[in-house]
């Protein structure tokens, strides 16, 4: 992390930490949404099931975040923020303001998604 200032490091950190907060209020907001749906005719009820749906893919993506965040987090405190998982190198600040979840470089992202 010798790359990054202490502010930037405290900035990037402010940043994940609100953005966990923001997550969970969410999460807590649709967790409170009806999961069934009783009434109206056969296109309201399928309607409904879409939405539950998507509410539900919704959920399991912030949950990976949310993940993700947590362990961006332990690694700014284990000093290994900003390293990549890959290769080691100096992952540039501006790529980190820009998706302070990064754990890769852009090289090794590309290559990632290259084999995908």
């Amino acid at each position: 992390m010798e790359h990054l200032t202490k502010e930037q490091i405290e900035e990037l950190k402010n940043i994940l930490l609100q953005w966990k907060e923001q997550l969970i209020k969410e999460t807590h907001e649709s967790v409170g949404e009806p999961l069934s749906y009783e009434g109206g005719d056969e296109i309201d009820r399928a309607d409904a099931e879409a939405g539950r749906l998507v509410m539900l893919r919704n959920l399991d993506r912030d949950r990976k975040v949310l993940k993700r965040i947590e362990m961006t987090l332990q690694k700014i405190e284990y000093g290994t923020y900003g390293i990549c998982e890959m290769c080691g190198a100096e992952i540039p600040y501006e790529r980190l303001k820009a998706r302070p979840i990064a754990r890769l470089c852009i090289q090794c992202k590309e290559l990632e998604e290259e084999n995908e």
